[in-house]
């Protein structure tokens, strides 16, 4: 080593790639951003001159480290994790001379393409596309980065994505005693769906069954999650909504399915799709035998109908 050697550090954390390199110097300093103690190694303030020297510091801005990689010294630092570098990246653009579209947005102006972005989601999970899938993740992601960063500049009540993801983890190990803590084991689904919905109860001290389901959802979905609510309270299925309009046989019909075990929303957005699929197979059908399907009449769509 002829210009010395700068090793990035985060928190106690040493990259990998500096290790041989610190087992093979006998000059090792820790620069004025890092506590000489944790890593064993005197402060930089000690070293004789910076010539031929490991520095430890926890920036490349730090006096010491700056001057060595000026004068050419090899940088060795932490990988940042794609997940942190996502949170700085949306930290940059909603910071001073970052993107006027993204500092301009709210929670409420959001909405639209959080809805948008979650039926991209669902749609790339249909469809079993693995690129799409990582793509519309990251959408998906993005809005809760977002979120997480404009609620942070609230002056009164901020929180930021760490507060977010603190919130969630304490969240799943509250959620899974069984796993987290000596709690009785759980053996099967069922059994945990009624432990989560116990612990959820006693959680949010909610005062009915139906508190907390989204009434915001598609219909579909939110008939279907208020049969299962209702169903692991043991209401009957005559309790339903009655009567022969269609808004009632819907309810019927998603509450039980759900109950069953099945998903409405998504079998029925599955057979829209193919039903859509159908449609416009029938249109290239009746355009490859020369006739605009805008002229079709009902047997002519049952002639160009795709056979199954």
């Amino acid at each position: 080593m002829s210009t010395g050697v700068v090793v990035v550090v985060r928190g106690a954390t040493l990259p990998a790639a500096a290790l041989k390199v610190l087992r093979d110097s006998d000059a090792v300093y820790a620069a004025t951003d890092v506590d000489p103690a944790v890593f064993g190694v005197p402060a930089v303030t000690e070293a004789p001159s910076l010539v031929d020297v490991v520095l430890l510091a926890g920036s490349r801005d730090e006096p010491a480290a700056a001057l060595l990689i000026a004068t050419g010294a090899e940088v060795i630092d932490t990988p940042v994790p794609p997940l942190v570098e996502a949170a700085d990246v949306m930290d940059r653009l909603r910071s001073p001379g970052g993107c006027p579209w993204d500092a301009a947005q709210t929670h409420d102006s959001l909405r639209q393409y959080l809805v948008e972005e979650t039926y991209e989601l669902l749609d790339a999970i249909e469809e079993g596309d693995r690129e799409a899938l990582r793509e519309e993740l990251g959408d998906v992601l993005l809005q809760v980065l977002f979120h997480a960063r404009i609620a942070a500049e609230d002056p009164e009540e901020p929180f930021g994505i760490d507060d977010v993801a603190a919130a969630l983890v304490a969240k799943l190990v509250g959620r899974h005693p069984h796993v987290f803590t000596d709690a009785d084991a759980v053996h099967t689904v069922e059994h945990q769906n009624v432990k989560w919905e116990e612990l959820k109860q006693q959680e949010k001290r909610r005062l009915s069954i139906v508190d907390g389901v989204a009434l915001g959802q598609p219909a579909v979905a939110l008939a279907g999650k208020l049969g299962q609510r209702s169903g692991r309270a043991g209401i009957p299925l005559d309790l339903f909504p009655a009567g022969s309009g269609a808004a009632a046989q819907l309810f019927r019909i998603a509450a039980t399915a759900r109950r069953a075990g099945v998903d409405p929303e998504g079998e029925l957005r599955a057979l829209a799709k193919q039903f859509a699929k159908d449609v416009r197979a029938a249109e290239q059908a009746a355009r490859d035998a020369g006739l605009q399907p805008t002229t079709l009449e009902a047997d002519g769509w049952r002639k160009f109908w795709p056979s199954r």
